[in-house]
């Protein structure tokens, strides 16, 4: 009797321990089954963007990567959720978000969907933006300027993911409100639809691009206007 004890006390133990060796390993939860691949050891929050170059000439950028748990009757089935960034580094870019049970089909998800939704943001001189603007999602609320040669990507975290993949090289940011990387990224690319550049002004009014320029006191408005190509 007293060995029987013994046996059903240690398989008590054992059993309870299981769980959560499986929680902190980030595996599935259940009987018969061994770890996921991926083994959920990442950080939950992702705040260095891992860049992946394709060979079509794509910029990839994780921006978060969080683990998701959905209850049914057995237990708890754990997933990954992604957000991924896709530009062409030339005024291209879009966002996806995915999940799955497993780390690289979530991104591959996120790739696949942001790569059906980019969009082309107009850029003067190739660098930066060409006008001030402010976007908003939810609680995020950004503010994006144009800057002059030199200065850099002044952003953090999902904002300097979505400039580095528009293939912007000057420009400063400024994030009020919530830090969620989803609603930033949003509202960041809120603020990106609503630019505009002086050549689509100009056919919008049926005017010419060297009187737009020359009504701010330009000197140089017709070279300026041919230097312009967005």
């Amino acid at each position: 009797m007293m060995a029987d004890e013994n046996n059903t006390n240690e398989d008590v133990v054992v059993d309870a321990a299981a769980p959560e060796a499986v929680e902190a390993e980030g595996g599935r939860r259940g009987r018969g089954r061994g770890r996921g691949e991926g083994g959920g050891r990442g950080r939950r929050d992702d705040r260095r963007p891992r860049e992946e170059k394709e060979d079509d000439g794509t910029i990839e950028k994780l921006v978060h990567i969080n683990r998701v748990s959905k209850t049914v009757k057995g237990g708890k089935r754990f997933g990954f959720a992604a957000l991924v960034v896709v530009g062409d580094g030339q005024g291209r870019v879009g966002f996806g978000h995915g999940k799955a049970r497993e780390v690289p089909e979530a991104i591959n998800k996120a790739t696949a969907a942001a790569k059906k939704k980019m969009i082309r943001v107009p850029l003067k001189d190739g660098r930066t933006l060409h006008h001030d603007g402010t976007g908003r999602f939810g609680a995020g609320n950004v503010y994006v300027r144009s800057a002059p040669a030199g200065t850099g990507i002044i952003a953090g975290g999902p904002m300097r993911a979505v400039f580095e993949s528009l293939g912007v090289a000057d420009v400063v940011t400024k994030s009020i409100g919530t830090s969620n990387p989803y609603n930033m990224v949003r509202a960041t690319f809120a603020a990106l639809s609503e630019q505009t550049s002086p050549k689509s002004v100009a056919q919008r009014r049926g005017k010419k691009i060297a009187d737009l320029l020359g009504r701010g006191g330009s000197k140089t408005a017709e070279a300026d206007a041919e230097a312009i190509t967005e």
